[in-house]
C-alpha cells in the first residue's frame, strides 16, 4: 500500500496520459466484442467531437493543476480536512476514505448540482446530447464544465484534506470508471446488478443517459454507488428500454458538430418537466 501511495504521489504526466489512452483503447476493443447496442455508425466519426472535448478537458486540468498541487500540499501541512481530523488509521483506510469522500465532492455532488441549477445544466447538456453513448462519451464535457468539475474537486481537497497522492489516485480511478460505465458493453444482468450495489456499473450509469425524466435526474455517481443509494437518487430501468440523448435537443447532426456543441449552453430553452412512469 505504501508503494501505491508513493507512486501516485509522484506519478509522471506521461503515466497519467497512458492511463487515459489505455482505458479508451481497452474499452473501445471490448465494445466490439461485447456490444450492448449494435450501433449503425462510423465509430471514428462519432468519436471526433468526443475526443475534441477530451482534449479541452486535459488542457484545462493541466493548466489548473498547480492549484490542485498547492491545495493538497496545504491541507497536508496544516492537518486540515475530514481525514486529518479523524483518529490515526491504517494507510489503506486513510486512502480508501479519501477516495470515497473525494468521489462525493468531485463527482456526485458536482453532478447533482449541474442537474439542479439551470445555467450549469445547460453546460452539462453537451455530455448528454450524445445519441450513441460509448467509451468516448466519458470525457465529452464542455470546457466550462471542465472548470466547474475542477472547482468541485478543489472543494473536495479542502473539505476532505487529501494529499496529492490520494488526489492522483482518485483521478486515475475516476477516469477508468467513467470510461467503463460509458462503454457500450453488455455485461450479464446479474453481474451488472451485483456490481451496482457497491460501484457504478455500466447499466446503472446508462440509465442516467436516458433521454427523459425522471431517469435523467438519477444515478449521479462515478465510482461508488453508495451516494445515490444514501441520498435517494438511485433508479433502475431495463437496459432494452434505454434511449440516449436529450428530448429537447433531438437533432443528432447538430449534436455531433463541435461548433454547435460549443454554442449549446447558450441556447435558451426550458428544461422539460414531464416525466415517464417510474417502473
Amino acid at each position: 500500500m505504501e508503494t501505491l501511495y508513493t507512486y501516485f504521489e509522484t506519478i509522471p504526466s506521461s503515466h497519467r496520459s497512458l492511463i487515459l489512452v489505455s482505458g479508451i483503447t481497452f474499452f473501445w476493443l471490448l465494445e466490439g466484442a461485447l456490444p450492448l447496442f449494435k450501433y449503425d455508425y462510423k465509430k471514428w466519426k462519432h468519436a471526433i467531437p468526443n475526443f475534441f472535448f477530451t482534449l479541452t478537458t486535459i488542457v484545462i486540468n493541466f493548466g489548473l493543476a498547480f492549484i490542485l498541487l498547492w491545495s493538497s500540499d496545504w491541507v497536508k501541512a496544516n492537518d486540515f480536512g475530514i481525514i486529518n481530523w479523524l483518529p490515526e488509521m491504517p494507510l489503506w483506510s486513510y486512502i480508501f476514505l479519501g477516495v470515497l469522500l473525494l468521489d462525493f465532492f468531485g463527482a456526485y455532488l458536482a453532478h447533482l448540482v449541474e442537474h439542479k441549477v439551470k445555467p450549469l445544466w445547460m453546460v452539462h447538456l453537451v455530455h448528454h446530447t450524445d445519441h450513441k453513448v460509448d467509451t468516448t462519451t466519458a470525457n465529452r464535457h464542455h470546457p466550462i464544465e471542465s472548470v466547474i468539475r475542477f472547482t468541485f474537486t478543489l472543494l473536495g481537497v479542502f473539505a476532505v484534506g487529501t494529499p496529492i497522492a490520494i488526489v492522483m489516485l482518485y483521478q486515475a480511478l475516476s477516469l477508468i470508471f467513467t470510461q467503463f460505465t460509458h462503454a457500450n458493453i453488455k455485461l450479464p444482468k446479474a453481474v451488472d446488478r451485483l456490481i451496482s450495489y457497491v460501484l457504478i456499473s455500466p447499466d446503472m450509469h446508462k440509465i442516467h443517459h436516458h433521454y427523459r425524466l425522471p431517469y435523467t435526474d438519477s444515478n449521479y455517481g462515478n465510482i461508488f454507488s453508495i451516494w445515490d443509494r444514501v441520498f435517494g437518487t438511485y433508479m433502475y430501468m431495463e437496459r432494452e428500454k434505454l434511449v440516449y440523448g436529450v428530448d429537447v435537443f433531438p437533432n443528432e447532426t447538430k449534436n455531433s458538430n463541435i461548433s454547435e456543441l460549443l454554442k449549446q449552453p447558450f441556447q435558451a430553452y426550458e428544461k422539460p418537466t414531464f416525466t415517464e412512469g417510474i417502473e
